[in-house]
């Protein structure tokens, strides 16, 4: 999360997390930079292990 919070700042176009997404405070910590540049996020293998609810991920990404 921090490496991506920091590119999006350094970075002028939008970013989207992209791997190691491991739990909703992933999630939840990724959103509240949304103003830092940090658009979005792909979960794909943590969601087709189980690792991530994708109702709960939506939820927290919408910052509730």
């Amino acid at each position: 999360v921090d490496a991506t919070v920091k590119l999006a700042r350094e970075l002028k176009i939008p970013v989207i997390a992209s791997g190691g997404l491991a739990s909703i405070e992933c999630i939840t910590e990724l959103a509240k930079h949304e103003n830092d540049g940090v658009i979005g996020a792909i979960a794909g293998m943590a969601l087709y292990e189980g690792k991530l609810d994708f109702k709960a991920a939506l939820k927290a990404a919408k910052g509730g």
